[in-house]
């Protein structure tokens, strides 16, 4: 969205690594813009020595999140000793203004509880009489020209988008508490269309990165079981500093050394901020399903 039909630059390529089997691909023409009729490569990121002198790159620009601020450098010193400049663009110069208020739910860490923060949020509008649209963010698997501008208000959209099981465990919640889900790859062509039948914007981020919209209010979630990870990953900081509304999740199940570290990270960093302590119950919908069973929870918690 920064660089796209700007002359004043030429993107020789996207790398990849977080997102699987996506090396190799191309960025399609149709997203890339009228100066991309071919579209933009993606190439894998272990070879992006390679990649800088073989296209005799000047900058370098971080576009991904969630990561170590040691791994940011460590990528920075490999651009910098290969003659380019290592770029991170700052909010400002990333996020879509909206016509209609937005509120953005971000983290430090991924797996801080956004998704049911976002819920919780979202019945609140709607018992105000609002009506909320969600926009989730985006998890480019699949076609990305035929995901640019995904729409969700039944189930049975999840099949006709083939969403994979981590887009359905997200968007279906949202569907059954009877919510307009957005998602995919051209943000700024999802907000056009999402405006037209929203009175809340409701941002609902992935890992910890940025809100691709300017907020009106950014809240924050912080993790009481990775202490200190608040001031230690990208740009999960970024969040930390810009909140007006810091939660710190899980404190029913952290320890209250863990929190106090958290809270005093936060007030020291972002003192103007709103400090919320919440708990995070763990529900289940239907007891009588697994009475007397023996049960096996699997859970993708990350680190």
């Amino acid at each position: 969205m920064v660089y796209r039909d700007n002359r004043d630059y030429r993107v020789v390529a996207f790398t990849a690594t977080q997102i699987p089997d996506i090396a190799g691909r191309s960025y399609p023409r149709e997203l890339a813009g009228k100066l991309y009729p071919k579209g933009i490569p993606i190439l894998a990121e272990e070879k992006l020595p390679e990649i800088l002198k073989k296209y005799d790159v000047d900058q370098a620009v971080f576009s991904y999140s969630d990561v170590t601020h040691e791994q940011v450098m460590h990528l920075a010193s490999i651009v910098t000793a290969n003659g380019a400049e290592f770029v991170i663009l700052s909010a400002e110069e990333t996020q879509i203004k909206s016509t209609k208020p937005v509120i953005a739910i971000c983290a430090v860490r991924t797996g801080v509880g956004k998704s049911q923060t976002s819920r919780y949020i979202s019945n609140i509008l709607k018992a105000m009489g609002k009506r909320v649209v969600s926009i989730r963010h985006p998890m480019p698997y699949g076609d990305l020209a035929k995901q640019a501008v995904q729409r969700f208000a039944s189930l049975a959209d999840l099949k006709k988008h083939k969403c994979t099981i981590e887009e359905m465990e997200e968007y279906e919640p949202h569907i059954a508490n009877g919510f307009v889900v957005y998602a995919g790859v051209d943000y700024g062509a999802i907000l056009k269309q999402a405006q037209r039948e929203a009175d809340v914007i409701l941002w609902d981020g992935g890992n910890n990165d940025l809100s691709f919209y300017k907020p009106d209010l950014l809240i924050t979630l912080v993790d009481p079981h990775r202490p200190g990870h608040e001031l230690k990953y990208h740009p999960g900081e970024t969040n930390l500093r810009m909140a007006d509304v810091l939660i710190i999740n899980k404190v029913d199940s952290a320890k209250k050394s863990d929190i106090a570290l958290v809270r005093a990270n936060c007030e020291r960093i972002n003192p103007k901020a709103v400090i919320l302590e919440c708990r995070s119950p763990f529900i289940l919908s239907d007891k009588k399903a697994i009475k007397g069973k023996t049960v096996v929870v699997v859970e993708d918690g990350p680190p």
